[in-house]
């Protein structure tokens, strides 16, 4: 118990002089920092899941229903398959996709992201609901004077992976295209730590900077795979900062090529999986196979878990980010 206490201090995922935090619910990154902490060496990575979405799912089924049901009808489930591996593709070592990402100049760095997400909130115990996914795109804009905009739309699950907010000043095309969760405006804000704080362009660096978002301990590959979702769910990266994440990618344990995929945007992209075993999880990375970009994350279970509701094949959850 003592050690656990010790953990939550050194974690401190709420702080107190952090004023985005009174009175109002955990952010997302503070959320994953939380869930992090509680459930880091726990023998199953499912529970984490449980938490994780546990916040949003009284937001994101409402907004479901109100999308995609009438007063009179059975609410739709949203239920993404996993991605495929295309037959006879051959599969690209990290360390080809790092030099490519180290001769492209295309990109630039950018603050703020545009990400679509699928969540599976699930519930235990008598009268549990099945599990469902909860769709959600959000944009993050800065701007010059260190204010920042957040908008975040529940999107529809009926017409998968198309981007649902446009243009600099974002907004959904229409209603039926997205139900707005939240539009918020943030007041100018700088900080010299991760995530907020620029990531550097060096992998030495780079891993430092990573292991500042999670301080339960060293880095292993999925808690590296984590670190760098938190960074994305911050940064637009260019291709130099592309290139140091797929270095450091490169060095990670178990990441193996697994092929060419399309991901759920129609994006081109290269697979890479590792098998977490210990908690039944298969942790499928994308990357543009020409600029090194992660194009998306996905999380697949391997286990039935009746407890929960889900079986083997099941989309835990997916991230996609666009520039």
């Amino acid at each position: 118990m003592a050690d656990e206490l010790d953990l939550l201090r050194r974690a401190n995922p709420v702080p107190s002089d952090d004023g985005r935090f009174h009175d109002r619910p955990l952010d997302q990154h503070a959320e994953r920092r939380l869930n992090r902490l509680l459930h880091s060496g726990r023998p199953r990575r499912l529970r984490r899941w449980v938490l994780s979405v546990g916040t949003a799912a009284a937001v994101g089924v409402t907004a479901l229903t109100l999308l995609l049901s009438g007063s009179a009808t059975t609410p739709a489930v949203a239920a993404p398959r996993p991605l495929q591996i295309e037959s006879g593709s051959t599969p690209v070592p990290l360390g080809r996709i790092a030099a490519r990402a180290a001769a492209d100049r295309s990109q630039r760095l950018r603050q703020g992201t545009h990400t679509q997400t699928w969540s599976l909130s699930m519930t235990a115990g008598p009268g549990a609901r099945p599990a469902v996914t909860l769709p959600e795109e959000r944009v993050i804009r800065w701007r010059a004077d260190g204010s920042h905009t957040e908008l975040v739309v529940a999107t529809d699950p009926r017409r998968p992976g198309e981007p649902v907010i446009t243009g600099a000043d974002p907004v959904p095309r229409t209603v039926e295209d997205g139900h707005v969760l939240s539009r918020r405006t943030f007041p100018p804000s700088w900080s010299d730590a991760p995530p907020q704080a620029t990531p550097p362009r060096d992998t030495g660096r780079l891993r430092a900077y990573l292991d500042e978002l999670d301080p339960t301990g060293p880095l292993g590959t999925s808690q590296l795979l984590d670190a760098v979702s938190e960074l994305l769910d911050n940064w637009t990266l260019g291709s130099r900062e592309n290139a140091a994440v797929v270095r450091l990618l490169a060095d990670a344990k178990g990441l193996r090529p697994a092929g060419a995929v399309t991901d759920r945007l129609g994006r081109p992209g290269q697979a890479y999986v590792y098998e977490d075993t210990a908690h039944a999880v298969r942790r499928m990375l994308i990357l543009n196979p020409v600029t090194g970009a992660v194009l998306g994350l996905e999380d697949t279970v391997t286990k039935d878990d009746a407890e929960f509701g889900v079986r083997a094949g099941d989309v835990m959850s997916y991230s996609a980010w666009m520039r």
